[in-house]
Order: structure tokens, then C-alpha cells, then sequence
């Protein structure tokens, strides 16, 4: 029998307003994973009152108190780490190491809260004799989460764990296409003692489900991870309504290898850099800079080195996505590209690993947003010529560079238009403040810096 999954409303599960329901099934396939509630203004209104009514005794619990149900949740998680990772593999398709994975890093999210629950103290200004200031964080109340298809159950911690240790609760909606760990999160909220409302999950597509939560007018934030398009909508609703918004968005990254680097070491971390996840992780670095000494060396070696990249490779999660993939190989071509390896679907949903070379950085395929294990391939001649092609983007979330010299490390990172730069590796871990320069978005997730963001600042001054 399929699994039916309705929304999380006050720590319960309801069945949908409209009374109609979703089908998710394994990419590429005719199974079905689960059904999932077809959510709308109704069934919002519903979870975002949930989420107003618990919110007054949630903010005022001990933040230490809060602190140890974040932490009973990240136990639970890891208690049920395969499971879940299974369920979230079949969802998106992810390779098989994958899901487990993400659910220990929505695990890590959780724990790494848990500790932070009292670091937003304010501080005590001084206004000279006579006077006590001093500022308080404090939440917002209810926000409103929206995540994609790519990374479901991470995407929904790594925002509602700052959320809620700050004191806020949340509405989270995730993407129609991977919707089921996220409502087995709420779940274990309700599992390990969350108060009822505190954690809401309402599923649905976009327009209907997820544009009323930016519009409620009981939501005083919004974070969301998605596409451009969609980021300017939310965006545009969230500035006529004057709210503030987190909005982690797409990436174009660039990735410099210098003719001093460890060649080896830039190779493997070149390749997990753009195929980690069949390359559906928006910070994938996907342009690739090498100094003209040893563009063609470094090429082969990247090239031979995609044979050993299988187990980083699933299925695309969506047909949409398919179908995006399918026509850049045709873009690469008309454009004139080298397709040094790939250029097409392995099997079914799954798509080779591809290298093109021979690319201009004003290609289509260097500057548009793939979402697939496709690399473009450029060269330079020296450090300035790197940094003006890396930030010739509309992009800026991530950048790399690989180098022995620590002084161009830190000289050429500083030059970077990007929200995070990786020297000598690719990637860090949720300690690391998230987010991207220009339209990579607004914002930061992840760190201490998140919990900035998901709280609002209060200037206190008394007259002694």
C-alpha cells in the first residue's frame, strides 16, 4: 500500500483542504514513492496560525531548554539516519551514499544549534553617566521556509534549526517532488517533545502552496532556496509586504587552478567539485580556470579521473531537469565546444560525467545554470586574467582556487566576487556562513551569521 503523507499542522497530520493529493515517484520510473497532501491558501492559513499560536511559549522557554530538544532531534535523526536516507535516495535519486549522508548533516545542523542557543546576547553601549543601552536579539515569530527538490531533508534543517534555537517557529514547504523526509522530520519532532505548532510542514506546489506563505501576513520572515525565478517572486511579494527575506539562489561557480598547484589534489577536488550529487548543488563549481602551462596535462587528468566518478552519480530528480540537462549537451554542440568526455545520458535520468573544453566564458554553458555533472573548461595566462573571468558572472555564491603560494591564496580570495572561497579544497562544513554575491542571493544560512539573520534587533536605553 502507498505511503500517504498529509501536512504537519500542531503536531498532527491532516489531510488536505482540497481534498486531493500528489504522486511522487522514483526519478526516471513509474514507481511510486508516496502521496503527499496538495496544499493551498487554506491549509497554509491553517499551519501558519498553528505556527503564531505556539510561538509566544516557545520564545519564552529557556533558550538552554530549546537548546535540548535540538539536540534530542539531531540524536533522533542520526537513530534514523539509513532509513531516512533511503526514503530521501528513491525520492530524489540521489547515488546511494547520498541520503544517509544528508540526513547526518541535517543531524549536524540541529546539534550545532543546540549550542548556540544563548551566543545571540546583545551587547552594552555606552551612552556615558546616566544612562544603561543595551540591545536584545529576538525572533521574528513565525517564518516561513520553502526548499527545493535537490537536498530536502539538509535544506529544511539548515534553516529551521537557526529559526527555531533563535525562538521562532516555522512553516517549511518543500518541493512537491521530495517532500517525504521532511514531513518524517516533523514526525520526530512530535517524537522527542516539540510543543505542538512549533515545527508545520505544508506540501504543495509553488504557486499554491508556497506563495500564500509569503503573502500570510502572520509570517514575518521568509527563507528560501530555489531557483532565480522563483527567488525574484518571493522576493518581490516579500518587498511590497516589507519583510525580511534569506534567499540562497543559483550558482555559476568558478574554479582556478594555478600552474603551482597539486595536481593531483586539484583533480580529484575538481571533479567532486562539479559532480558531488549528479551536480544538482547550486555551489557546484561547474567553471573550471587553468593556467595555460597546464591546461591540456590537467584536462587529461580530469578526463581519466571521471571514470572513477560513478558513485558521486544518480538520476536527475525531475523530468524538467532531464529534459534542462538534454538540451546545454545540444547547446555545447551548436556553440561549439570540445566535448572532452560525455555530452549525454548514460541510462534513463542518469547523465555521463561531462568535460567540455574549447569554451568561451561568454558560451551559454559558462554562464547559465546547468544543475548536472557538466563542466566548462577554460584556460588563463595569469592571476589577473583568473580573476576577471572568474567574476565575469551574473553569479557569485561560491569560487575555489588551487595554489602552493599562500600570498596568492589570500590575495586572489579577497579579489573573488563569491559568498564563500575554497583554497585547496572544495567545500566546508555547516560552521562556514552560506550564501552568494549578486543574483546568488541574499543573506546567509549556516554559522553563528545565520542566527542573525533569523532574528531582529532591539536597542534598550534607561535613564538611571
Amino acid at each position: 500500500m502507498t505511503q500517504r503523507y498529509g501536512h504537519w499542522v500542531a503536531g498532527e497530520s491532516i489531510d488536505p483542504a482540497c481534498g486531493t493529493w500528489l504522486t511522487s515517484h522514483e526519478p526516471g520510473t513509474d514507481t511510486v514513492v508516496c502521496e503527499i497532501a496538495e496544499g493551498g491558501a487554506a491549509d497554509v492559513d491553517l499551519a501558519v496560525g498553528a505556527a503564531a499560536g505556539a510561538a509566544a511559549e516557545w520564545r519564552e522557554r529557556k533558550p538552554i531548554d530549546r537548546g535540548r530538544l535540538l539536540m534530542v532531534l539531531s540524536h533522533a535523526l542520526r537513530d534514523n539516519a539509513e532509513q531516512l536516507g533511503d526514503l530521501e535516495n528513491r525520492e530524489a535519486g540521489k547515488p546511494v551514499f547520498m541520503g544517509p549522508a544528508e540526513i547526518g548533516g541535517a543531524a549536524d545542523y540541529f546539534e550545532f544549534y543546540a549550542g548556540l542557543v544563548n551566543r545571540e546576547a546583545g551587547e552594552v553601549l555606552d551612552l556615558g553617566p546616566g544612562f544603561h543601552s543595551y540591545t536584545r536579539r529576538e525572533p521574528f515569530g513565525v517564518i516561513g521556509i520553502i526548499t527545493p527538490w535537490n537536498a530536502p531533508m539538509n535544506q529544511a534543517a539548515r534553516a529551521a534549526a537557526p529559526a527555531l534555537a533563535a525562538g521562532n517557529t516555522v512553516v517549511v514547504k518543500p518541493s512537491e517532488e521530495t517532500s517525504a523526509t521532511t514531513l518524517e522530520l516533523a514526525r520526530l519532532t512530535k517524537e522527542v517533545g516539540f510543543p505542538d505548532g512549533v515545527f508545520n510542514v505544508i506540501t504543495g506546489t509553488g504557486p499554491a502552496a508556497g506563495q500564500p506563505i509569503v503573502e500570510h501576513p502572520s509570517v514575518r520572515k521568509v527563507a528560501f532556496t530555489g531557483s532565480l525565478r522563483a527567488g525574484r517572486e518571493v522576493g518581490r511579494i516579500a518587498g511590497e509586504r516589507i519583510i525580511p527575506v534569506t534567499l540562497e539562489l543559483g550558482g555559476k561557480s568558478a574554479n582556478i587552478v594555478f600552474d603551482d598547484a597539486d595536481i593531483p589534489a586539484a583533480v580529484q577536488g575538481s571533479l567532486r567539485a562539479f559532480v558531488l550529487n549528479t551536480g544538482q548543488i547550486c555551489s557546484s563549481g561547474t567553471r573550471l580556470f587553468v593556467h595555460r602551462d597546464i591546461h591540456d596535462a590537467f584536462v587529461d587528468a580530469l578526463v581519466a579521473a571521471t571514470e572513477h566518478a560513478v558513485p558521486f552519480v544518480g538520476r536527475l530528480t525531475t523530468e524538467a531537469q532531464y529534459d534542462k540537462v538534454n538540451e546545454y549537451f545540444a547547446i555545447a554542440e551548436q556553440e561549439g565546444a570540445i566535448t572532452a568526455t560525455g555530452g549525454r545520458m548514460a541510462d534513463g535520468w542518469t547523465p555521463e560525467v561531462t568535460v567540455y573544453t574549447a569554451v568561451d566564458n561568454g558560451m551559454r554553458i559558462a554562464r547559465e545554470e546547468i544543475f548536472g555533472p557538466v563542466l566548462s573548461v577554460m584556460s588563463f595566462t595569469d592571476e589577473d586574467e583568473a580573476v576577471t573571468l572568474a567574476n565575469d558572472s551574473d553569479f557569485g555564491l561560491a569560487a575555489g582556487l588551487w595554489t602552493r603560494d599562500i600570498s596568492r591564496a589570500h590575495r586572489v580570495a579577497a579579489r573573488l566576487e563569491a559568498g564563500q572561497v575554497f583554497v585547496n579544497t572544495w567545500g566546508t562544513g555547516i560552521e562556514t556562513p552560506f550564501g552568494g554575491y549578486k543574483q546568488s542571493g541574499i543573506g546567509r544560512e549556516k554559522g553563528i551569521e545565520a542566527l542573525h539573520h533569523y532574528t531582529q534587533l532591539k536597542s534598550v536605553t534607561v535613564a538611571l
